[in-house]
């Protein structure tokens, strides 16, 4: 089961990517939206934004998120790790019920290009 820390770099991970991305992908990534990660294995969210390109992680909660984010993601830990180092597809994951991702209309289909 992976840490919280484990957690923690992959988000960093996955925002180093995206603030390098290009085109379409560079362009989904510059919204600038609410964002929570619910980790369901640890009970713990992570909350913050994403601006400028990146994931700007600005606190680590107990439990379920406090406030509703526009863009909501639940999975467990082991799913997040895999899914930023490219073992498992966000699609199949999304579709499996294995990873959750709550958003306006508008948002998940700026998101796609993201997925």
């Amino acid at each position: 089961m992976a840490t919280i820390e484990e957690c923690r770099a992959a988000l960093d991970k996955l925002s180093d990517s995206m603030g390098s991305a290009e085109g379409d992908v560079r362009a989904a990534a510059s919204m600038d939206r609410s964002v929570s990660c619910h980790i369901t294995d640890l009970d713990v969210t992570f909350t913050g934004r994403l601006t400028g390109g990146r994931i700007v992680v600005r606190d680590t909660v107990p439990g379920a998120p406090p406030e509703k984010a526009q863009i909501r993601l639940a999975m467990t830990g082991d799913d997040l790790v895999a899914l930023v180092d490219g073992e498992l597809h966000f699609a199949r994951a999304w579709g499996s019920g294995r990873v959750r991702l709550e958003a306006g209309l508008r948002d998940l289909f700026t998101l796609r290009n993201l997925l």
